[in-house]
């Protein structure tokens, strides 16, 4: 048609620059935009889609293990995080600080979130009296600011979207199974869901949450070959308890300090999902958190009106059929736009399959099928379409796990000296012995630009020699320069 578009936009290639790519990606998807507002972002209605349906399965697996949804004040008196020193020590740098209210100034300031445990806790205090308050197990959707130097959409912005579960329980031992488990949680939910393959284990005690016992992380690599700290889940011991004073009477009668868990995701996962899978034509969703699984699109040629019409009968039909097998589904029957256009406009977006049928197809009582992932044409009948389009999505959700976990496990190495550490450096998951000392972790860093990740609960510990100073060292941990 006369004026009518021919391409969707374009993209920064990857190899041209990641960076650029994956601004592109997220600006030309439509899934988020930047603000006026320093450091913060606009989640676009394709962006903000991709988070519901991360919310919805993930606050089933949380209320599947008996937890419960709750919500606190944005707003946290800055005593309340003086009262646990270290924990205000690791945010005082990207506290955001409410002074006036009203006209007037307040008589004390406030803190706009940056995490909850010093609210919940005063709320904790309040609530439980007995062992037979406990375990209590709370989740609170939630938006949170951090004041954020350099910002990236999704990965890291000064207000962002998530979830935080807050436990307190009656003996230590159940605060560690609590924390593995919701480790657990996001290990499943990242790999059954995202079709993104994470590590699971500690992290070192410079990485630990301020203010934990333990921290626990589940870790991805993104396509460039960066790791991608995806959740986190804290073994708290007492130290909150101790600060708020959160006592229960115990079985023997006797007043003792709960101990507490949190752990959470955000909205960092969407810059995860986007780095894991997408490629030069644009976003790729794993099936089981897209929106729009399948976009019929109607191809018209030189048609007749009669053809138009019987097309236009059969694809509508089509589209109740699949959706009454419960597919989100888009019949794109603009005809201001060629069917060029729409192809690379549903690949930009990431529809996760495309169904052609035009009137030579219909005399062959077939459509055309394309997998997003994969972007091969296949001829389909008609009377298989439905059960055809949910196998091709459920075989391009298990393909795009497969082909992730094999891109970070040819990318992961077993490095034994320093040289080897620095020469990899850019090279993926480095495999290293450290001594578990804080200033040669620093060096490290400073030297080469990689972190500690985690050490892996699956990664076989044998006892080595540091690759920096030669000390004992009592296994490997993952280097990896990340996000």
């Amino acid at each position: 048609m006369k004026g009518a578009p021919h391409m969707a936009e374009k993209l920064t290639p990857r190899e041209k620059g990641f960076s650029e790519w994956y601004v592109d990606l997220v600006q030309k998807a439509k899934l988020a935009d930047y603000s006026d507002v320093k450091g913060c972002m606009v989640i676009r209605p394709n962006g903000y889609a991709l988070w519901e349906n991360m919310q919805r399965v993930l606050d089933k697996m949380f209320k599947d293990l008996g937890h419960r949804n709750a919500y606190f004040p944005l707003l946290i008196p800055e005593s309340y995080l003086k009262k646990e020193a270290e924990h205000v020590e690791g945010f005082n740098p990207q506290l955001a600080v409410v002074t006036h209210a009203g006209g007037s100034k307040l008589e004390e300031p406030y803190v706009i979130r940056p995490t909850s445990e010093t609210i919940i806790n005063r709320s904790f205090a309040k609530w439980i009296q007995s062992y037979r308050d406990l375990p209590m197990l709370l989740n609170q959707w939630a938006n949170v600011m951090r004041w954020e130097m350099r910002t990236r959409l999704f990965l890291r912005t000064t207000e962002f979207l998530w979830q935080e579960g807050h436990t307190c329980h009656e003996t230590e031992e159940d605060a560690e199974k609590e924390t593995r488990q919701m480790l657990e949680v996001y290990r499943a939910f990242a790999e059954d869901y995202m079709a993104m393959p994470v590590l699971t284990g500690q992290k070192s005690e410079s990485e630990r949450f301020a203010g934990a016992l333990r921290t626990y992380s589940i870790e991805a690599m993104m396509q460039d070959k960066k790791a991608l700290q995806a959740g986190t889940s804290h073994n708290l011991g007492q130290n909150f308890a101790k600060a708020f004073d959160t006592q229960f009477q115990g079985r023997d009668g006797k007043m003792h300090h709960v101990w507490q868990t949190s752990w959470g995701v955000s909205t960092r996962l969407i810059g995860g999902l986007i780095m894991t899978h997408s490629d030069d034509a644009g976003l790729i969703v794993p099936p089981k958190l897209a929106a729009t699984h399948v976009v019929i699109i109607p191809i018209f040629g030189k048609a007749s009106d009669a053809e138009k019409a019987q097309v236009l009968e059969k694809t509508n039909a089509l589209a109740a059929d699949l959706r009454k097998a419960g597919l989100g589904v888009v019949l794109d029957d603009d005809d201001t736009k060629s069917p060029g256009f729409k192809y690379n406009e549903h690949e930009l977006i990431g529809t996760c399959l495309r169904i052609e049928l035009g009137p030579k197809d219909l005399a062959k009582n077939s459509c055309v099928m394309v997998r997003r992932d994969v972007r091969q044409k296949e001829f389909v009948s008609l009377d298989e379409a439905v059960s055809k389009a949910q196998a091709m999505l459920d075989a391009m959700q298990k393909d795009l796990f497969t082909k992730a976990k094999s891109f970070r496990d040819s990318h992961t190495f077993e490095v034994n000296s320093y040289e080897e550490l620095k020469e990899k450096a850019d090279q993926g998951f480095l495999l290293a012995h450290w001594n578990l000392d804080p200033k040669v972790e620093a060096r490290i860093k400073e030297e080469t630009g990689l972190t500690t990740r985690c050490r892996p609960f699956d990664l076989k510990q044998e006892p080595g020699k540091c690759v920096v100073t030669g000390e004992p060292s009592p296994g490997r941990i993952v280097f990896s320069k990340a996000y």
